[in-house]
């Protein structure tokens, strides 16, 4: 049978390995064969061979003719071999009957495979239409009862389905809702490119949007909402409806609105706050071209308010005075706002000529009538700084900055009025922050250097002393006087450690001098700062120096203010009746420009008054006689046991008005410039300085 195998084979795809294969057919045909030999052939037997050969899947087109070739060819051999008399005879019956088993079997079959299918797809129709009904049901119960709206419109906009909650969030029952179109309740202030949008949604251009959104309630109302729209297309891809799901955000919305205008505004005046301002101050300056004008006032005085009366009367007193700015500012179209504490500031956007000082006026204006807080009637006044400028001339903090030092020019010159700034004296001011900011490196970098001027009687045109004047030598603006920075180290404290190294040098130099010319009793002047006489360690630092120099403490002077001699009750400062207990000259610099309380010089320790340079200049053109006030304080000086220096002493006629007035000694440019120790020694070795 190997032969019907390798035909079979060729013929057709055979589901059965080679092996598998050979050892069925050989089967199949030793039972033909027995069956057709059989007398009469089994032709049951031959029909169920038949059937086994569809029941082992063997029913490719081809398997059947070449079964049937084959059982005509290799059934007579195979009856011949076994001693049949007629071997053909039986092959027309085996053949018939193997084909109607084979025929019958698999027409049943197919009969069963297409009642299976048939099955099957009824069951699949079930199921198909089951899950429909039940996807239906799904979506019709989400889609009323869902918490956000949902909405289907035709592509000309009418509403073809809504949902109760989109109705209900609109103000409408569901029955009227269905009959509105999509234009009735759209809000006419949409966001833009909103519309843009829809219409590329109907146009089939996109398929789905998100946008926030609001809508017109029916009462009127402003309802806010996240809207996102989709686009239903029919089978061939046309657009054919949109749906619209909508979640109601307002009160979300609302909060968020509190927030932002808490975190833009400040909790207790309800003005905009500092953030708020300078957002509107940088998109003022964004502008190209424009102009922006800005006022900075301060209440004076708010602090004694707070102490004094509690702070919930300054609270108080703080919510009136930005009501009045308000309403005085909102009215020019201006921004007012709280930027802390009692400071306010308006920010005017290309003001007109004239109405920076024209707001000012009007803001000082509306704060002069009392406030009335409970039952105190309080008055109220500001500072107030004024700014403007053109957009590229500052950027915004410039701007701020200097609206905010300008308003403390405006306090320092007496409050209650308002100061523009001035570019030229912001200068200035930067340049003596520069020095403050310089004055104890530029000790260590050994910056300051002294020069000294001697002190001359007026008898006899000998020198008497020589002061020590500091200078500072600094590296970028260049030699600077005194009154350049003696003010600035006072008020950084940098005048205590710049004194002391005065002292320490000046005094060695004296004590150089004298010891090379003794009985000269030439005396160091130094000047004391106020900051320095009410220094604790003051006598302690003065006694160590002239321990270390070897300076006798009644050849150094110490020149002090008025101001420096009195203490904060009138009282004088203990320092300095300790250093005149210690044999130290102590002198009245500038006497007569200070406190001039001629009822305390008895009771200061003092051995010289000095006069200001303000009389000697008064005594330059005339030549003959004293100047009766000068001569009256010489007297006075007198009295009272003291010598009298004049200062300033540059011409011969004022030099003989002070010694016909009595005056002792005399310092100036009529008898030499201050200058390094190395050229004062030579004058001093001189003996007498001849009127320059």
């Amino acid at each position: 049978m190997l032969p019907w195998a390798a035909e079979l084979a060729r013929a057709a795809y055979l589901p059965m390995t080679r092996s598998d294969l050979h050892r069925f057919l050989t089967g199949t045909a030793v039972g033909l064969a027995h069956a057709a030999a059989a007398e009469p052939p089994d032709v049951e037997e031959c029909r169920r061979l038949g059937v086994s050969l569809v029941d082992a899947d063997l029913v490719a087109a081809d398997v059947l003719p070449a079964t049937v070739r084959a059982l005509g060819h290799h059934l007579v051999g195979l009856a011949r071999s076994a001693g049949a008399e007629r071997p053909g005879d039986a092959v027309p019956a085996v053949q018939a009957a193997v084909v109607d088993g084979y025929l019958t079997r698999i027409r049943a079959r197919i009969l069963d495979e297409q009642e299976m299918m048939r099955q099957a797809e009824i069951r699949a129709r079930r199921q198909t239409e089951s899950a429909l009904r039940s996807s239906d049901a799904r979506f019709r119960a989400i889609f009323a009862n869902a918490g956000i709206g949902i909405g289907i419109a035709d592509m000309e906009g009418q509403i073809v389905e809504a949902n109760a909650s989109f109705a209900t969030m609109l103000g409408y029952g569901l029955g009227e809702f269905r009959r509105l179109r999509v234009t009735d309740f759209v809000y006419p202030d949409d966001t833009a490119g909103m519309w843009d949008m829809y219409q590329e949604i109907i146009a089939g251009k996109r398929d789905t949007a998100h946008v926030e959104k609001r809508y017109r309630h029916r009462d009127g109302g402003v309802v806010w909402t996240n809207l996102t729209a989709s686009l239903i297309r029919d089978a061939a891809g046309a657009p054919v409806y949109t749906v619209a799901m909508v979640e109601d955000i307002t009160t979300r919305r609302e909060l968020q609105e509190r927030l932002r205008r808490q975190a833009l505004h400040d909790p207790l005046t309800l003005l905009p706050n500092r953030t708020l301002f300078q957002d509107r101050l940088s998109a003022a300056f964004a502008r190209p071209g424009s102009r922006v004008g800005i006022c900075y006032l301060d209440l004076d005085r708010f602090k004694a308010v707070n102490d004094r009366l509690g702070h919930d009367v300054g609270d108080a007193l703080l919510i009136a005075v930005a009501a009045r700015l308000d309403e005085c500012v909102s009215t020019r179209g201006h921004l007012v706002a709280r930027m802390g504490g009692d400071e306010f500031v308006v920010l005017v956007e290309d003001p007109p000529e004239g109405e920076m000082a024209a707001l000012a006026d009007t803001v000082l204006a509306v704060l002069t009538p009392p406030v009335d807080v409970d039952e105190h009637s309080l008055s109220v006044s500001a500072s107030v700084g004024v700014v403007e400028c053109a957009v590229d001339e500052m950027t915004p903090a410039e701007a701020l900055k200097a609206a905010d030092v300008t308003l403390y020019w405006a306090k320092s010159e007496g409050r209650d009025q308002w100061a523009g700034f001035d570019p030229e004296r912001n200068a200035r001011d930067m340049t003596r922050y520069a020095l403050s900011a310089n004055l104890l490196p530029g000790l260590e970098r050994d910056e300051f250097q002294v020069e000294y001027q001697p002190i001359v009687g007026l008898a006899d045109g000998r020198p008497r002393g020589v002061e020590a004047l500091v200078r500072w030598a600094h590296p970028t603006l260049g030699w600077l006087s005194p009154d350049q920075f003696i003010g600035l180290a006072e008020e950084t404290g940098s005048i205590v450690p710049l004194g002391r190294r005065v002292l320490v040098e000046s005094c060695e130099r004296a004590a150089e001098w004298n010891l090379a010319h003794p009985g000269a009793d030439l005396y160091m002047s130094v000047n004391l700062a106020v900051r320095q006489a009410h220094d604790p360690d003051l006598v302690a630092d003065v006694a160590r120096v002239l321990e270390k120099t070897g300076l006798p403490p009644r050849l150094l002077q110490l020149e002090i203010t008025e101001s420096a001699l009195l203490g904060p009750a009138g009282r004088p400062v203990e320092a300095i009746k300790a250093l005149a207990d210690m044999g130290i000259r102590i002198a009245v610099d500038d006497f007569g420009t200070g406190y001039s309380n001629l009822g305390y010089l008895p009771r200061l320790p003092l051995h010289t008054l000095k006069l200001a340079g303000v009389f000697v200049e008064g005594l330059r053109n005339s030549t003959t006689g004293a100047d009766p006030i000068v001569a009256s304080l010489i007297a006075l000086a007198h009295a009272l046991g003291l010598g009298v220096t004049a200062e300033g002493v540059e011409t011969p006629a004022q030099a003989e008005r002070l010694r016909a007035g009595g005056c002792d000694s005399a310092q100036g440019w009529l008898y030499a410039r201050a200058a390094p120790w190395d050229e004062i020694v030579t004058l001093l070795d001189g003996r007498r300085l001849p009127p320059a």
